[in-house]
């Protein structure tokens, strides 16, 4: 399930805020209007917008917009509720069979989980099961780098549009060197070009898309429980032992003890009742 993700907006709000604070606090009265240029805007937007549309095609440039709402949202997987659901199929498919798992499917939200369980029920082997969700996995890990890769692109091509908007300004203030009292304004203008690229690059683009790369990591690694959960479940596996194997891809701090810990006597003959 995603929600909006709220650290996005405010840490970019609160990044402008402190880049708009320091300006303000050091510039004299009137002086902030200095940091404010269009042709530097244009130089640096326009050329970005340039050079994404020679280094993608069309149908890559229209992902732009999905994949920048991806960055405001963020998926709600609970591990320990991931676990308890192959924990509760095991226990049915050991009690009823895994035909019985396809009614408990209707109240599963997760496509990737109702796939691996159908495959299940058809009776295929497990390697084929894990090579095909597998796959899966590679294939979804393609989509999300080539979505962020134009994210990424926009990070590096900011400065470097900067610095050419710069040396823009540089030559034009070089070609009024007779006149002295327009080089420092002139100066100023030049270096804009530089701020703006650089404030896009490092605020905006190179951290969102590194909230794209963490995102897909921790869809991935949900991912990959889910096949060990789907092959335990296949396999018949005691549920004892599928959460207690299911419960190593938990941190220390996300593993939760219950109140009636089952002893390791107990866990050792459930086990050997899944060996048997």
């Amino acid at each position: 399930m995603s929600k909006r993700d709220l650290l996005t907006p405010l840490g970019i709000t609160l990044g402008f805020f402190m880049v708009v604070f320091g300006i303000m606090t050091n510039a004299g009265a009137g002086g902030a209007e200095a940091f404010l240029d269009g042709s530097s805007v244009i130089i640096v937007i326009g050329g970005l917008f340039a050079a994404l549309l020679v280094n993608f095609n069309f149908s890559e440039m229209k992902l732009t917009v999905k994949v920048v709402k991806e960055a405001f949202k963020k998926s709600d997987t609970d591990l320990k509720q991931l676990i308890q659901l192959f924990v509760g199929l095991s226990e049915r498919a050991r009690r009823e069979g895994l035909l019985a798992l396809e009614a408990e499917l209707e109240e599963v939200e997760d496509p990737f989980i109702k796939k691996g369980i159908l495959l299940s029920v058809d009776g295929i082997e497990p390697e084929a099961i894990q090579d095909i969700m597998n796959a899966e996995i590679t294939a979804i890990e393609e989509r999300h780098y080539r979505g962020r890769a134009i994210i990424e692109k926009a990070g590096e091509y900011a400065p470097a549009w900067g610095m050419i908007g710069t040396l823009i300004g540089l030559v034009l203030m070089l070609e009024s060197l007779t006149d002295p009292e327009t080089l420092g304004p002139k100066m100023a203008v030049a270096l804009l070009t530089t701020l703006y690229g650089t404030l896009l690059a490092n605020l905006v683009f190179l951290p969102m898309a590194g909230k794209l790369v963490n995102k897909t990591d921790k869809e991935i690694f949900s991912k990959q429980i889910i096949i060990e959960g789907v092959i335990g479940v296949q396999s018949g596996q005691n549920p004892k032992v599928l959460e207690e194997k299911l419960s190593a891809f938990l941190s220390e701090e996300d593993k939760r003890i219950p109140e009636k810990a089952q002893k390791p006597e107990a866990i050792e003959d459930a086990a050997n009742e899944a060996q048997g």
